[in-house]
């Protein structure tokens, strides 16, 4: 027969949900540290077509 589980406590579920949350808000950083990078042109970890290929054409 089909027992019910044991409720998780309210400090467990915080702990789980602020993890979450501390993830997306690393990768966000990352993300938007890429995207200053690119955009500055100094990225070197990050390979992208330029426009000055196709002018030279």
């Amino acid at each position: 027969m089909a027992v019910p589980k044991k409720k998780t406590s309210k400090s467990k579920r915080n702990q789980r949900r602020a993890h979450w949350i501390k993830k997306a808000q690393t990768q966000a950083q990352k993300a938007l540290a890429l995207g200053k990078s690119v955009l500055s042109g100094k990225s070197n970890s990050f390979v992208y077509p330029s426009d000055e290929e196709d002018t030279e054409e």
